[in-house]
């Protein structure tokens, strides 16, 4: 296997204690072309990881326990967005090209039904009071709202700008969803489909990348324009940390047992974080892979998962990373 950069070297880690250092684990290969990947999701119970390959409008899906592809579903014309929801036994996808978000039988890989979206659909979020599946448009500049279950459309939130990613806070039952061309975040009553909040986010360009670590009542922010990630207190709202991270960071993982963030970053670079009282920490830094803008994480085993389009000889991979040296 090619030496992949750890997030830290030993060295950084002797001389900082708190620094949590990840090596490479192994490498999955991937079926397919080196064209771009974009969002995966993870069902940690049955070991299922679900990747968009968006070039090929596909969603593969790899059995990381045994280290192999499951199998490839078709049809999901630029899918972008992908989430898994282990109490439906379902895969959410977005199907970009189409403006459509399509359910898929987990065990199956059968698609279960379409629903229209606004335009350029992108992140996923689920809402399990309401059993809805949240859409951000991100050029239509809107959440779309569908039945979980059936497909149906429950209704349609104007964001006022380009809508970024969008979260589910379980604590407050509320949605967050970036508002990336008005550097805000939105925050979304799901019962009357209302905005009630806009928190302004001063020193961030263009967030677009989001996550949350609900018991710990932060948000964590990646603001694409200018390699910024952002702390967001969702109790006072307000502006907690700023910190840099590689260029034009993407989609972040957070890691809730270890209490440790990951934000992958189009320019390939890796970031990390822990969040220890509240209060972020980077960790590890490192230039993964050109196009290592996607991860996953594992909450029971801690690894680390980031597709990329060209792996060894070309070919696209997963690369699996643990934590430790």
């Amino acid at each position: 296997m090619p030496s992949w950069p750890s997030y830290c070297s030993p060295a950084a880690a002797a001389s900082r204690p708190g620094w949590h250092c990840h090596s490479a684990a192994k490498e999955i290969a991937l079926p397919g072309d080196s064209s771009r990947f974009d969002y995966a999701s993870l069902d940690p119970d049955r070991g299922l990881l679900f990747i968009a390959h968006l070039g090929a409008s596909q969603v593969i899906e790899v059995d990381v326990h045994k280290g192999r592809v499951v199998r490839i579903i078709d049809g999901l014309s630029g899918v972008h967005g992908v989430l898994v929801v282990p109490a439906l036994h379902r895969v959410y996808a977005t199907a970009t090209d189409a403006n459509q978000v399509v359910a898929i039988d987990e065990a199956t890989g059968t698609v279960l039904h379409r629903s229209p979206t606004g335009d350029y659909p992108d992140g996923l979020a689920y809402d399990p009071v309401h059993g809805t599946v949240w859409t951000t448009n991100e050029s239509g500049g809107s959440e779309t709202v569908v039945d979980a279950a059936t497909g149906a459309t429950r209704g349609n939130v104007p964001l006022g700008g380009e809508a970024g990613n969008v979260a589910y806070d379980p604590t407050t039952r509320q949605m967050l969803v970036d508002v990336q061309t008005g550097n805000e975040l939105a925050v979304i009553d799901p019962t009357t489909l209302h905005i009630t909040r806009r928190v302004p986010l001063p020193g961030c360009d263009h967030d677009h990348g989001l996550i949350l670590a609900p018991t710990n009542r932060l948000a964590f922010i990646a603001c694409d324009g200018n390699a910024r990630l952002l702390t967001v207190d969702l109790t006072t709202w307000h502006i907690t940390g700023t910190d840099q991270v590689g260029d034009d960071p993407d989609v972040l993982a957070y890691d809730p047992a270890a209490r440790h963030l990951f934000v992958a970053a189009e320019s390939g670079w890796v970031t990390t974080a822990d969040n220890h009282d509240r209060h972020l920490t980077i960790t590890g830094r490192a230039h993964l892979a050109d196009g290592a803008h996607v991860v996953a994480v594992d909450p029971t085993t801690h690894l680390s998962y980031y597709p990329i389009p060209h792996g060894p000889g070309g070919h696209p991979a997963l690369l699996v990373y643990r934590p430790g040296p």
